[in-house]
């Protein structure tokens, strides 16, 4: 997750602040109470929660606002884009969190973005400050080993602090060897109490007795009670015996019955399935014969009707021919447009002939080349010609053009030439000028420029007020003036008058846009931004003052300036009239090309020319033009050709046509000698009718193959049931049908004893009487008999048992008269008493003597699984922060420390390192654990002036360090301005009250 922007709406000093764009390793630099702390307490705020009123920490709420809290701005690997509000509400504050995508919610979409985490372990984990250097300059040696233990597993000293508050606990309640803690002091109390009691026991041998006697009652009152509980179960065992006797006996005589009947093997349904086979049989059968009668029929009438085949079979040649009789027509007239066109044509051809008006015969022109390289050819040979005398007309104005120029340019030089100072008067004065700086002129300007921002700074206050005061009287204008639209609006809208509407409409929105734009920004802004960059400017004027003398050289200044820059200006000048010259030969250049192009051109047009046959007159203006007229000849002379080819045509369709409908008319009409048009009129119905006969056969065919179908398929049906009938009989294993019927009652009867069978079966299921001891209980028929007996028992066993219960009432009564009347008693309760306190000490020493047990096994287990790739990174960060000096971090074989081994290979424990030297390697250790055990919640790590005490080396690499990781946002806040020093510009954000701005 990366921080991109906050915006503070309220948040103890800070009111309406907004900070954007912040970068990945972002720096806030302000003095004490400028607002440092506040930042990190509302990001955390913002994230987890405000503190409630019952908490220690403070709750930053506004002096001088009631808006309290803001929003965030973040990145989220997974979700994208998101912004976190929270403003005042229940006790943390409510909470709106509005993704990019639209999705919207609160604490649960929250915790969802923060993985879960809360306050606590984000500080312990990804924000740390000072005061956890200063808890190592606090401990004791053997202490600081266990905090770097911790600091490395959960961020703070939690886990040590868990660990000696354990080991204190126990210590006070119990040691092996000790005197003051508590159960030490109770077990001495109680052995001393225990001698006491003995003492007093033996002197009351009535009292021992007694106890004796009160044993055996209660070892007698318990042998009764077990037998009573015996006799109940056996009582219980034969009342549910006589609920499911005659349940069990039946079960038994179905078993018998099925065993004599023995196995039965039939199909299922059998007898069912029989029946519905016989019932589809026979029907089949019946319908197979009256099928085969209809086929018989059917054939016989077919052949009464067969169609002329010869007729059918030209039916196609027979049709083509018919469709054109119809067309006749059409060709006649067709023709007579044929022999206009061709009269036509020969009109065009001799219009050619008189334009072209060349010495050849017809039959040349056909001869002559036009095909497309030959058009081709023509067409570029005639552009180039065309081409070559727009470029020379073209050439000649260039060529007067630049000749002026060059002319131009030439004077120009001869004149700035003759206004350059002398080489020795020029030397002069570069001497004086070398010896120093016009120091009245540079305090001028100083003078001038402080008096322009004093200026500006005068108009920028009087701006700011006037806009504050403009932008109010702009709001109240802007409302009236849209309540007049909108009231113009809805008028027209209830009145249907759509042009009040249309200017209600446009009015609102032109007005919201000019007061949108005119409330943007105020000019405020620009002068402040011009008061800076004067300011900046006076700050180098008055280094440049300090830095050298000066000389009153000003106007030697100018005057050798002034000749500089006429030595430049001939300088261009001469480079202007060499580019001249170059234009003016490219011109001449260009030239001498065109005449070389026209001599080829003009070569080329004649050797045309002579291969179309064109005279050189003709040509040379109008090849083209020529060259398309016999194009157009070819063209006219062969379309004349394709109408006269037609006309032909025609005359020989019409002769082919009579010839075969002759042909058809011999061999199937009687009438001769008809018309052409007769002919095809009865030739047309005979075919019609052969065809009436050739569907009537078709369908008497289609019907007879139908039938044959049918045929077909019922004796498949008949033959696939009659094969269903013989598995069944093959199934029961029986050959004939009586048989089956037998078999078919004895499976029945099979069957009903098994439901009956069932049905007894899930009745005994719920007894309580296991059906292994049934058996036993077969050959009772006394039942009622025995169990009169064992209730006799029961009673008799009742009656002993009272009065056992009174004899031991008594017994217990003498005893406690003699526990009370004597010394005894004291010291026995007195004994309970302490034994029962040492009870209870001794459970909570077992509390915490668990607790730390399963603390230590955890520390193991993460030691094991965990640690080993965080101590790796640590290394790598220790060894980078003291330059190789200290390679290597080894966890203790027991309990919780490091060892830290230098690069000579000597190891020390934690406390015998330097103090400087202690804090890197709480530095590296803190870093380790949020870049590998936390590494995939890419939270901000956020660091408050912790490395103050660290000298500039020091400082300087853990800043090196921080910067060089890759997956973290890092959040710095200082009020040491000799640290910005190391950070870029652009990523410091300076701190005021009230306000943030970058420092430049």
């Amino acid at each position: 997750m990366r921080i991109l922007e906050l915006h503070i709406y309220g948040y103890g000093q800070l009111e309406n602040v907004i900070i954007k764009d912040l970068a990945d390793f972002q720096v806030f630099y302000g003095e004490n109470e400028a607002g440092k702390s506040t930042i990190m307490a509302f990001i955390h705020g913002i994230l987890f929660g405000f503190p409630t009123k019952q908490q220690t920490e403070l709750r930053y709420e506004p002096k001088h606002s009631n808006n309290y809290g803001g929003k965030i701005r973040v990145y989220h690997e997974e979700h994208g884009f998101a912004v976190i509000e929270r403003v005042k509400g229940k006790a943390a504050g409510d909470v709106k969190v509005v993704m990019d995508n639209g999705m919207m919610g609160g604490e649960e979409l929250l915790k969802e973005l923060v993985a879960g985490f809360d306050k606590n372990l984000f500080q312990a984990v990804f924000s740390f400050n000072i005061h956890g250097l200063q808890n190592v300059h606090q401990m004791k040696g053997e202490d600081i080993g266990k905090f770097l233990f911790s600091a490395g597993t959960l961020g703070t000293e939690r886990l040590s602090q868990t660990e000696s508050f354990l080991q204190k606990e126990l210590d006070n309640r119990f040691k092996p060897s000790g005197k003051k803690p508590i159960i030490n002091e109770k077990l001495q109390a109680l052995n001393e109490i225990n001698l006491e009691l003995k003492k007093a026991a033996s002197k009351n041998k009535e009292y021992e007795t007694l106890l004796e006697k009160r044993e055996m009652h209660i070892q007698e009152m318990q042998e009764i009670n077990g037998r009573l509980k015996e006799l109940g179960s056996k009582i219980n065992q034969l009342h549910e015996w006589k609920r499911i006797e005659s349940n069990v006996r039946e079960e038994k005589w179905t078993e018998k019955e099925l065993s004599d009947l023995g196995e039965v093997s039939f199909p299922t349904h059998g007898l069912e399935r029989l029946e519905k086979l016989l019932e589809l049989i026979h029907p089949y059968e019946a319908e197979l014969i009256s099928l085969s009668e209809r086929i018989e029929n059917e054939k016989k009438e077919l052949a009464e009707m067969r169609p002329e085949r010869a007729l059918l079979e030209s039916e196609s040649a027979l049709l083509t021919l018919l469709d054109q009789v119809p067309l006749m027509e059409q060709l006649t007239i067709e023709k007579q447009q044929c022999e206009l066109k061709i009269a036509e044509y020969d009109e065009k051809l001799s219009v050619i002939r008189e334009k072209l008006h060349l010495p050849i015969a017809e039959k040349d022109v056909f001869a002559i080349n036009t095909n497309i390289y030959m058009r081709n050819q023509v067409e570029i040979t005639s552009r180039k010609r065309q081409k070559l005398q727009e470029v020379k007309e073209e050439l000649e104005e260039r060529f007067q053009e630049e000749t002026r120029i060059l002319q131009e340019i030439e004077k120009e030089v001869r004149m700035a030439e003759s206004n350059l100072l002398a080489k020795q008067d020029r030397e002069h004065l570069e001497k004086q000028v070398i010896n120093g700086n016009d120091k009245k002129g540079l305090e001028a300007d100083l003078k001038a420029l402080r008096d322009k921002i004093e200026f500006y700074q005068l108009g920028y206050d009087r701006d700011q007020k006037e806009w504050v005061n403009s932008r109010k009287q702009k709001r109240i204008q802007f409302f009236l003036f849209e309540g007049i639209l909108l009231g113009l609006l809805f008028y027209g809208l209830l009145t249907k008058q759509w042009v009040l509407l249309f200017i209600g409409l446009i009015g609102c929105i032109l007005t919201a846009y000019f007061m949108t734009k005119a409330s943007k920004e105020s000019k405020a802004e620009e002068m402040q931004q011009t008061l800076v960059e004067l300011k900046e400017k006076e700050k180098q004027l008055v280094e440049k003052l300090h830095s050298a003398e000066y000389m009153d050289l000003t106007k030697l200044e100018e005057h050798l300036k002034r000749d500089t820059l006429r030595r430049e200006e001939v300088q261009v000048l001469k480079l202007k009239l060499k580019q001249q010259q170059s234009q003016y030969d490219k011109v001449i250049t260009k030239f001498e090309e065109w005449e070389l192009e026209f001599a080829q051109n003009k070569e080329k047009l004649l050797s045309l020319s002579l291969e179309l046959n064109i005279p050189e007159y003709i040509a040379v203006p109008f090849l083209l033009e020529a060259f398309e007229l016999i194009e157009q000849y070819k063209t006219t002379s062969r379309e004349k050709n394709q109408f006269q080819t037609k006309v032909e045509q025609i005359n020989h369709q019409q002769a082919k046509l009579y010839k075969e409908l002759n042909k058809f008319a011999t061999r199937f009409l009687t009438e001769q000698g008809l018309a052409l048009q007769e002919i095809a009129y009865l030739l047309r119905n005979r075919l019609k009718e052969e065809h009436e006969k050739k569907i009537k056969s078709q369908e008497r065919e289609r019907k007879i193959a139908e039938l044959a179908a049918d045929v077909k398929q019922k004796g498949h049906e008949i033959e696939h049931l009659k094969t269903e009938y013989n598995k069944l009989l093959h199934a029961a294993g029986v050959e004939t049908e009586q048989e089956f019927y037998e078999l078919g009652k004895k499976a029945e009867k099979q069957g009903e004893l098994l439901g009956i069978l069932g049905t007894l079966k899930s009745q005994l299921e719920y007894s309580l009487l296991p059906r292994v001891i049934w058996e036993t209980f077969l050959h009772i028929h006394n039942s009622d008999e025995i169990i009169a007996e064992h209730n006799h028992e029961v009673l008799h066993l009742q009656t002993r048992l009272k009065k056992q219960q009174e004899e031991l009432a008594a017994l217990n009564y003498e005893i406690q008269v003699l526990e009370e009347g004597g010394v005894y008693s004291t010291i026995l309760h007195n004994y309970k008493q302490k034994k029962y306190e040492l009870e209870e000490s001794a459970k909570e020493w077992a509390v915490y003597c668990i607790a730390q047990e399963i603390l230590s096994n955890t520390v193991e287990k993460y030691k094991k699984v965990h640690v080993p790739r965080m101590i790796s990174k640590a290394e790598e960060y220790l060894s980078f922060l003291t330059n190789d000096n200290y390679q290597k971090i080894h966890l203790q074989q027991t309990g919780t420390g490091f060892l830290v081994e230098r690069k000579d290979r000597t190891i020390f424990e934690a406390n015998e390192l330097s103090q400087a030297t202690t804090e890197q390697l709480y530095v590296s250790i803190r870093l380790a654990l949020a870049t590998t055990l936390y590494e995939k919640f890419q939270f901000p790590i956020i660091i408050d002036d912790s490395f103050v005490n660290f000298d500039a080396k020091r400082t300087q690499k853990v800043i090196e360090l921080l910067q060089s990781l890759q997956t973290n946002q890092v959040l710095f806040f200082t009020c040491h301005e000799h640290l910005l020093q190391l950070f870029e510009k652009k990523n410091i954000l300076n701190i005021t009250k009230g306000a943030v701005q970058i420092i430049s």
